[in-house]
């Protein structure tokens, strides 16, 4: 059965625009569609336009490690639907808003998650997610004033998909696990393949 929205967003930190398109269809294929492209990459933004132009079955691009309100406006000219950050910054948040993308600021404490909340993001990144592990997710969940989708990043293959999403978390943002600019394209297309599987047995 093919599922057309697995909440899974492959961070592709490091890769340059020569080899993404390769790299991407081999994630879409085995059933990866969310793609993240950090700015801390090479050439992110030609990365990104490149993506929107050659991979037609990406069903969400965005940026991550944003970290400044004037990136929000460079990711969106290249074609970027969502903005992910590392940290929670009031400005990246209010500008991605005003551009009606989606907005996804990293927060590790319950003071950042409910600031974040008010300051109008549409889903939390609890980074990095090891360090929180899912018992510490249900924690925060009970706290926070209203239900928001919950995605964890780093260190995800501690623990079974089963566990985080049995203690209320909604999507996974999978790194270095999944993509290393080292990886050979048969590893990443392993890799992907065992990711997918594992998710698909509980979701």
């Amino acid at each position: 059965m093919i599922k057309k929205n697995r909440e899974i967003t492959a961070i592709l930190r490091g890769v340059s625009p020569s080899n993404v398109v390769k790299i991407v269809n081999i994630l879409t294929k085995n059933g990866i569609s969310k793609i993240e492209i950090p700015l801390n990459s090479p050439k992110p933004f030609e990365t990104i336009k490149k993506i929107k132009l050659e991979c037609k079955n990406v069903k969400s691009l965005g940026a991550g490690t944003v970290l400044k309100p004037k990136d929000v406006e460079l990711a969106q000219k290249a074609g970027c639907k969502f903005i992910f950050s590392p940290n929670l910054n009031k400005q990246v948040i209010k500008e991605t808003k005003k551009r009606k993308m989606i907005s996804v600021p990293g927060v590790f404490t319950p003071s950042e998650a409910i600031s974040a909340i008010e300051y109008g993001a549409d889903a939390l990144k609890l980074f990095p997610a090891h360090l929180i592990k899912p018992e510490g997710i249900k924690s925060l969940i009970a706290v926070l004033p209203k239900k928001i989708p919950l995605i964890v990043v780093g260190g995800l293959e501690k623990f079974s998909f089963k566990i985080w999403l049995d203690n209320g978390v909604t999507g996974f943002g999978i790194g270095s696990y999944l993509y290393n600019i080292k990886y050979s394209l048969e590893k990443i297309n392993q890799i992907s393949k065992k990711i997918v599987k594992e998710y698909d047995k509980f979701k």
